[in-house]
């Protein structure tokens, strides 16, 4: 999407300070030139301070008045707290740029969406493959054809060691962080998803059969514990070919540069973005229902 010159840029809060704020949503929104980071607050005030300081801007020592500043706020925090902060926001009036999932659990994530809809304010989730322009390319390339089956996988290691080894990573595994990625792929391709089922070890190795509207079954494959590199994409048949999608080299800048722009876009003229709080919550019901047949409950 174009930036629309004739509009000021966006004025986003940045909530969270660590890793993925570092190297994602800080930069993403201080770039311009459809929104400006008007500050950071995170719970250790001396990250916040030194993030701030990077991209030019303030630090705030409460979260409350960096949502006085700014219009809408991004989340770049763990599930459980992005769903209780960002009820704060939404009921401001702020717009929310959330993470997935949107919750820790669904009864989390539902009261989020449900006061997303309440107060009217725009909403966006950060489903990164869903932004980047081979995706989308892949998503039109298989629209309205005849599938026979599909299968997924997102198999990484970032679980064993490293910034993104997080206490709620590690607790609830690979299906929370990894499979709204891949559940949000295979729905858009595949069509409506209308059950699943799930089996392994929760913690480490996940396998999911995907049942779908159209009548087509996938499956997909999750882990955060594998010692070979990231490996991320989708795989659909029909009678005659196969339609395949790299999901690990598809994201860059250009993406990060849409999701500022269309989140902005959503902003200013209050259009619904496909990929906003209520597909979140989508997915999240998903999610859950796998969760539940392998007896896991987030708490």
């Amino acid at each position: 999407m174009e930036p629309d010159t004739t509009v000021s840029p966006v004025r986003v809060g940045l909530v969270g300070a660590g890793p993925w704020a570092q190297m994602v949503h800080a930069p993403m929104l201080a770039a311009g030139p459809n929104t400006t980071l008007v500050g950071v607050w995170a719970r250790r005030p001396e990250a916040a301070a030194s993030l701030a300081a990077a991209h030019g801007t303030v630090a705030f020592d409460r979260v409350e008045a960096l949502y006085d500043a700014c219009e809408a706020v991004a989340f770049a925090v763990p599930p459980d707290v992005q769903a209780t902060m960002a009820l704060d926001a939404a009921r401001s009036g702020r717009a929310l740029l959330l993470e997935k999932p949107i919750g820790m659990d669904l009864a989390g994530a539902e009261r989020l969406a449900d006061a997303v809809g309440e107060a009217g304010v725009a909403s966006l989730v950060v489903l990164t493959f869903r932004y980047a322009a081979t995706v989308r390319a892949f998503l039109d390339e298989v629209r309205g054809r005849t599938l026979v089956g599909g299968r997924g996988h997102f198999l990484q290691g970032a679980f064993l060691g490293g910034h993104f080894a997080t206490p709620w990573r590690l607790e609830h595994g690979p299906l929370l962080d990894l499979g709204p990625h891949i559940l949000d792929l295979l729905d858009a391709a595949a069509g409506p998803i209308v059950g699943i089922r799930a089996h392994g070890d929760a913690s480490r190795w996940i396998g999911l059969l995907v049942d779908h509207a159209s009548g087509v079954a996938t499956e997909a494959s999750l882990t955060g514990w594998s010692g070979t590199p990231m490996s991320a994409g989708v795989e659909l048949h029909t009678a005659d070919a196969v339609y395949s999608l790299d999901c690990a080299t598809a994201a860059g800048p250009d993406t990060m540069a849409t999701i500022a722009a269309e989140f902005a876009h959503a902003v200013r003229t209050g259009e619904p973005h496909p990929v906003d709080v209520h597909r979140g919550l989508y997915v999240q019901r998903w999610l859950h229902a796998a969760l539940d047949d392998l007896g896991r409950h987030p708490t």
